[in-house]
């Protein structure tokens, strides 16, 4: 199964604290044929640093590459795809962890079904007070899901690197700071793509109280453009228009508010999946 080379790129930026943790997890694959590529974003803290003693220990596996100013997520991941080499290329943050078999789950998938030009998977949730569950997405989500959710956890996908390709990676914009996956899902089904969502755990993902605040309304504006265009690509019907002011009504909730709502749904889930009751 080895015979498929797996690119992954990383986007980082200020995160000495958790890169160590996040690079040892893939380091540490059941699946050996890798390759990770990391893009520091023009970090301020010892970032990049980290990262080139680690290209160092292993220096047929990790390439550090780095940004001459600070260009957000978006541009950083399309640096990233200028050095990639696999034929399947998976996503990941330098705060998350992937579990030791993702790589090994994810190429599996792809290699038996080759209808489906991603594959993301389910995550664990975590933050300072441990772990809170597991949140899955529907296992195959088709372009109506992107009304209400992401149909996709972004940093649990793999892709074929075709795929990628036809997309032309993400679209760098002003708008697309805070929204990038959204828009790359939407041009990922105008293409006729499928995805498919395994719906055991991959990654766990770091969660704090933090990342609710980064929820500013001016970004919520920007999520509200960059869905119309998506509707509008997708020639989704008029009704569905209403929940474009989503982003802005969420945006509008404390963070402390939404963090708890969080919590309780990811409580909930965790006592539905103990008495049988599958999520939906």
């Amino acid at each position: 199964m080895e015979d498929k080379k797996v690119s992954i790129i990383m986007g980082v930026y200020n995160c000495e604290e958790t890169l160590k943790e996040s690079i040892e997890s893939i380091i540490n694959q059941t699946y050996g044929n890798w390759e990770l590529i990391i893009c520091d974003d023009y970090s301020r803290d010892n970032t990049y640093e980290i990262a080139k003693e680690y290209q160092k220990q292993y220096f047929d596996k990790i390439k550090v590459i780095k940004n001459e100013k600070n260009l957000k997520l978006a541009a950083t991941l399309n640096h990233c795809l200028k050095y990639v080499t696999g034929e399947y290329i998976a996503r990941m943050d330098g705060d998350d962890i992937s579990l030791p078999t993702r790589l090994e789950k994810q190429v599996e998938f792809l290699n038996k079904h080759e209808e489906y030009q991603v594959v993301g998977g389910a995550i664990i949730p975590f933050d300072e007070n441990g772990e809170k569950g597991i949140r899955k997405c529907v296992a195959i989500p088709d372009k109506y899901h992107l009304i209400k959710n992401s149909p996709f956890a972004h940093p649990t996908i793999m892709m074929r690197k075709g795929a990628y390709a036809k997309l032309q990676g993400y679209r760098v914009s002003k708008e697309i700071t805070r929204c990038e996956d959204i828009d790359l899902w939407f041009r990922f089904y105008a293409e006729g793509f499928k995805g498919y969502n395994l719906q055991i755990p991959v990654l766990k993902y770091r969660e704090s109280i933090k990342d609710y605040g980064k929820r500013k309304i001016r970004y919520s504006f920007d999520t509200v453009s960059v869905c119309y265009r998506g509707y509008r690509l997708l020639n989704y019907p008029k009704k569905y228009y209403i929940f474009l002011l989503k982003p802005i009504i969420c945006s509008s909730i404390p963070k402390r508010l939404m963090k708890t709502y969080h919590n309780l749904r990811d409580k909930n889930n965790k006592l539905n999946r103990e008495n049988g009751i599958e999520n939906k």
